[in-house]
């Protein structure tokens, strides 16, 4: 451990600087983010208002067409009234001048195909009844494109004000034109238009202006706007109707900094224009203004506390670095024991357990309490105590079987003596377990490769001159009949060929031992499976009396050959079922543990002597009296190709259990 230092002045001085600067840095951070804040509301209010403002305006539009629309009934449907007067040669100039003067319309022309004037409800002679430009607007009725014509408001040619103007076609393709004063339609505008409902939201406390504009100009305006930035030369209006988003900056606006919001005012999936709101930043400032009043004087405050307490607590810190350093050292030493992943044990000369660590009494099952005064002896295996003081090494290697499993220890022995002289052994014992299940899995693969290879070439030596025998016994049966001793000649050449053909079986499995098939890894549910080949060997379970435990905690997905594993957990089962032979108990089962996937198939059956363990992978070798010898490893073969490990742990008439540990994926 690093010695701690006593703090020197200087150091309290490069200290002090840190924290004023620290504190500066601090409070220029709490007034950026305070008025980050205040504008962060300021856009919220702007786009409230924005909003507020958007919707009345589509309201207001949506009243103007409502009202255009009546107008435009009205006068088509006193044009269809005129038309059947027409139609039935009825209507004169005094008619319709009856009719104009009974509906309040300003004015009715009924004009022939070529833009002759027919009728007039104020006279023929009027100028502004005929001519080229009504021909211009009438045409699409005139040249049978249209029955009717909506012209709108125009302002009135040879008389003051604005009329409001429509056309109906007649059976010859003539039209009847009505039109209307529009004083009060513009009369109604004026109360209900952009230009009022600005003004009324400008007369709010904090709302500079606001304005409505498109790349032309200001199309309407609070009574305080006169020109605002064209939207065609500034590239801000621009993002925003670009993006069709609300957009925010700070600008001037007559001298006072201002909080402008803009967004699109879109009608009919179309943008028209652009709303903008102008709110006063003059409250903002003020407030941030106390703000920075308020923060400067809090952080001068923390400067002098600070200061204060630093040098209290350095201080301190110089008195109690030596306690310190000791309850670091004694800390530090404990954890390091405590999370060592070796079992770390700590015996007394009557070699009780003092002390043992967190991975000790976790492999071991032991509570706290149970681990004080205990013997070693008790949670080793019989005659281990033994062996670890015995032995002239500090280094010894033992086997024990530990929760039905063995595990390889490798224990480092030694002493140390406290106060008082007194006596204790440390022992560090590291679980060798898993590198030695990777080691036998490697030296399996390496046998297996190397019998395989030998398998491989002997079987295709035998091959070729098994199957001459095999065609020349099979030519013999057909082609020769003995004259002597038939009925015996006929059984040894059936016996013969019976043996050729078990042979070639033979040496196809032993092929498939040196040539395995390539994995084909596909998604599948392990339960599924497990519950498959369970059923496929229901019949044989039932037929033996054999008690079948399931016990599958794991129902997740797998990433496997599931062709493989089925064959895999058929050879096992078969196995089993050897094992036990009639009225035992099979145990399937299945769980995760740290990424790993754990299937074991466990038999209460006749077990396996442990000079034979070594043996089981070997080629050839078999206690059956039909077996081949290379089930267990075909087994080993695919476990290998899945980058899983293979466990077998066996004792006579205690049973074996078989474990297979894979990754899912």
């Amino acid at each position: 451990m690093k010695k701690l230092a006593i703090i020197q002045p200087r150091i309290l001085l490069l200290i002090f600087s840190v924290v004023l600067l620290i504190v500066v840095i601090n409070v220029f951070n709490d007034l950026r983010q305070s008025r980050e804040e205040a504008l962060s509301v300021l856009k919220s209010q702007a786009h409230s208002l924005l909003e507020t403002i958007i919707i009345s305006s589509r309201e207001l539009l949506t009243a103007g067409y409502e009202v255009e629309s009546e107008i435009n009934k009205r006068l088509l449907n006193n044009a269809g009234i005129i038309k059947l007067l027409l139609e039935k040669n009825k209507l004169d100039d005094s008619l319709l001048k009856q009719i104009a003067d009974q509906n309040n319309l300003n004015r009715i022309n009924i004009f022939s195909r070529n833009g002759k004037l027919l009728y007039s409800s104020i006279g023929r002679g009027n100028p502004d009844a005929s001519g080229q430009f009504m021909k211009d607007i009438l045409a699409p009725i005139f040249n049978d494109e249209t029955d009717t014509v909506i012209i709108g408001l125009r302002e009135a040619r040879m008389q003051q004000g604005h009329r409001y103007v429509a056309a109906l076609a007649t059976p010859d393709n003539g039209a009847i034109v009505l039109n209307l004063d529009a004083g009060s339609l513009l009369e109604f505008r004026k109360r209900i238009g952009f230009g009022i409902l600005l003004n009324r939201l400008t007369d709010n406390e904090g709302v500079v202006y606001t304005a409505l504009e498109d790349s032309t100009g200001i199309l309407a305006a609070s009574a305080n706007i006169s020109k605002l930035q064209n939207l065609a030369n500034d590239n801000f209006n621009a993002e925003s109707v670009n993006e069709n988003s609300l957009r925010w900056r700070t600008n001037v606006f007559d001298g006072e900094e201002v909080f402008e919001a803009v967004q699109p005012f879109e009608l009919g999936g179309e943008v028209i224009g652009m709303f903008k709101v102008g709110l006063s930043l003059t409250p903002l400032n003020m407030v941030n203004e106390q703000m920075a009043e308020r923060i400067i004087i809090s952080g001068a405050l923390l400067l002098i506390l600070g200061t204060f307490l630093i040098g209290f607590l350095f201080s301190r810190q110089n008195f109690q670095v030596l306690q310190r350093q000791y309850n670091y050292v004694e800390g530090f030493a404990n954890q390091l024991i405590q999370n060592a992943n070796d079992i770390i044990i700590v015996l007394d000369e009557q070699m009780r357990i003092k002390d043992i660590n967190s991975s000790g009494k976790k492999f071991f099952g032991l509570h706290d309490i149970e681990s004080e005064s205990r013997s070693l002896s008790s949670i080793l295996c019989q005659g281990d105590q033994e062996k670890i003081f015995n032995s002239p090494s500090n280094i010894i290697e033992i086997v024990c079987t530990k929760n039905n499993q063995r595990r390889h220890l490798l224990i480092s022995r030694s002493s140390f003596r406290e106060s008082g002289d007194v006596k204790y052994h440390l022992l560090i014992i590291k679980d060798l377990t898993d590198i030695k299940e990777l080691e036998e899995q490697v030296a399996r693969s390496s046998q297996l490769t190397a019998m395989g290879n030998l398998a491989a070439g002997v079987a295709h030596e035998i091959r070729n001159p098994l199957n001459t025998i095999g065609t020349i016994i099979q030519q013999l049966q057909k082609d020769f009949e003995p004259r002597n001793d038939a009925d015996d000649y006929k059984s040894f050449t059936s016996i013969v060929h019976k043996e050729v053909k078990r042979i070639n079986k033979t040496i196809e499995s032993f092929l498939k031992l040196a040539r395995p098939e390539p994995i084909k890894r596909k998604p599948f549910l392990l339960k599924d499976l497990l519950d498959e080949v369970v059923l496929q060997n229901t019949k044989i379970f039932d037929n033996k009396n054999i008690q079948l435990i399931k016990e599958f905690l794991y129902d997740g997905e797998v990433n496997w050959d599931e062709n493989q594993i089925r064959q895999v957990m058929l050879n096992l089962i078969a196995n089993a079922v050897d094992a036990v032979n009639k009225k035992g108990k099979i145990k399937i089962s299945s769980s995760e543990k740290n990424n790993w996937i754990y299937i074991i198939v466990e038999d209460d059956g006749c077990g396996i002597p442990e000079e034979n363990l070594d043996k089981i992978f070997n080629l050839y070798y078999t206690t059956k009296d039909n077996g081949t010898g290379i089930g267990l490893g075909i087994v080993q073969r695919i476990i290998n190709e899945h980058d899983g490990v293979l466990t077998i742990d066996s004792k006579p008439g205690s049973g074996t259990t078989v474990t297979i540990k894979i990754k899912p994926e």
